[in-house]
């Protein structure tokens, strides 16, 4: 039997909305009442069976997201309750409520899989945190097997994996300007994917059976980076890579470091559809669609004269930005599991999955490296990996040693003392689980005041 005290009937935290399902089973009237009672008032749906029959039969019936039940009934005990649970679905949280001597019994359910246990009597309030932190598992796993799903149904070909919404609109727009011959600047932070979305337009227009060349304009030095976009005629004629990609499009990473030379034969050739021909010889011929992508501002390279403001708007006909992974928090676990997949076959490793807390701890992190370091993390953890989890071990230590993360800021301007509240007053209540009394005490105000900010800046 449950013990009381005046906290156990206090009003719910208004924060929580989710309607989570939850089934109770206990022969014992006075138990049920207050159980039941406590979880309403959290804000869950709440079922209750006095009989472990009742319990196996709402089981067949509907679906539950927690079960608590006791362990000492007559007929159907807990142990069978269990047993049902998790073969109607086996990520099911069943928390056991036991009595005294039930030790043997306890081992043995929790080696079935049960959630947890609380030994009678109990605290209200280890049941309340309990039930949440099952209800959050829960959601995870729950969460990811969709994900799973997902992959497993992704189609071949380049793809651009996402649920984040501001994501899905981009790839909506590549989509509608794949088809065209216009010209593109794909810009975003190192490691945002800009050649994978240059990749997608290519593969999306009808110059997909035709190259598909990359240039990185920073990685030569200017003179081999001119023989290798626009060919030479020492010691016999070399093609360029611009004519390589006759027919097809040309992808111009990082096009801010191309010197001032270089930027004013690429606008020419832009310009005419043609390159210059050897000596006396006739212009050659361009049919070459030119993309091109940058880490940088443009629009500031120009007006600081470091970039030529003309080939600027023959590139710029239509303009990608990529978000950081920090702006897409939704795609972390999705494409975590991509990648998982990837390099499980790559390595004939059987690693199909991620403890919870695994995944928690990715979403917790800032990602300066964004997907591309993603993708590292996980090949590190299938590389380590021996079971067919992965899980904390297998993360590099200071990953999961999270102090606050490190905000971004815009590269062009400092953040006011207001964006700065506002971020930090979004940290904590994500680290708070959106509790608003325990992040008011940490913020060092009180929860009227908290609520007046949260309702302020619409958080």
């Amino acid at each position: 039997m449950a013990t009381q005290t005046a906290e156990d009937f206090k009003t719910p935290d208004p924060t929580a909305t989710t309607r989570a399902a939850v089934l109770i089973i206990d022969d014992e009237p006075i138990a049920i009442k207050n159980l039941s009672y406590v979880l309403n008032r959290e804000g869950y749906t709440v079922t209750t069976r006095s009989t472990g029959t009742g319990g196996f039969k709402a089981l067949e019936d509907q679906t539950f997201d927690v079960v608590i039940t006791d362990l000492k009934m007559e007929k159907v005990d807990g142990m069978g309750i269990l047993k049902k649970a998790l073969e109607t679905d086996p990520d099911l949280p069943v928390i056991l409520l036991t009595g005294h001597g039930s030790y043997d019994s306890v081992v043995k359910a929790m080696k079935m899989g049960a959630y947890h246990y609380l030994s009678k009597p109990y605290q209200l309030d280890d049941i309340r945190e309990i039930v949440k932190n099952a209800l959050e598992l829960v959601r995870l796993k729950r969460e990811n097997k969709r994900l799973k799903s997902r992959i497993s149904e992704a189609p071949p070909g380049v793809q651009l994996l996402t649920q984040d919404p501001h994501m899905l609109g981009l790839i909506n727009t590549m989509r509608q300007i794949a088809p065209s011959e216009c010209n593109v600047i794909i810009s975003g932070e190192n490691g945002t994917g800009r050649e994978l979305a240059a990749r997608f337009i290519h593969v999306n227009s009808p110059r997909s059976d035709q190259p598909f060349i990359v240039v990185n304009c920073s990685a030569l030095q200017d003179e081999v980076l001119a023989d290798e976009l626009f060919g030479h005629a020492d010691q016999g004629s070399k093609q360029g890579l611009i004519t390589d990609a006759a027919g097809g499009t040309l992808f111009l990473d990082e096009i801010d470091r191309l010197s001032p030379g270089l930027q004013v034969k690429l606008l020419r050739a832009i310009q005419d559809k043609a390159l210059q021909g050897p000596d006396d010889k006739p212009d050659i011929p361009l049919n070459v669609r030119f993309l091109a992508a940058t880490n940088r501002d443009l629009e500031q390279a120009v007006s600081e004269g470091q970039f030529r403001e003309d080939l600027f708007y023959r590139l710029n006909i239509i303009h990608i930005h990529l978000p950081p992974l920090t702006e897409r928090t939704e795609d972390i676990a999705l494409l975590a599991y991509y990648f998982l997949k990837k390099y499980s076959r790559l390595m004939n490793k059987d690693i199909d999955d991620f403890e919870p807390e695994v995944i928690e701890a990715l979403n917790q992190y800032h990602f300066p490296g964004n997907i591309r370091e993603l993708e590292n993390l996980i090949e590190r953890a299938v590389v380590l990996t021996t079971g067919n989890t992965i899980t904390l071990a297998q993360l590099p230590p200071g990953l999961t040693e999270h102090s606050l993360s490190v905000m971004r800021f815009n590269k062009n301007r400092l953040p006011t003392l207001d964006e700065q509240e506002i971020e930090y007053i979004k940290w904590v209540l994500d680290k708070c689980g959106g509790n608003r009394t325990r992040a008011a005490a940490i913020l060092g105000i009180d929860r009227v005041s908290l609520w007046r900010k949260i309702k302020k800046n619409n958080l």
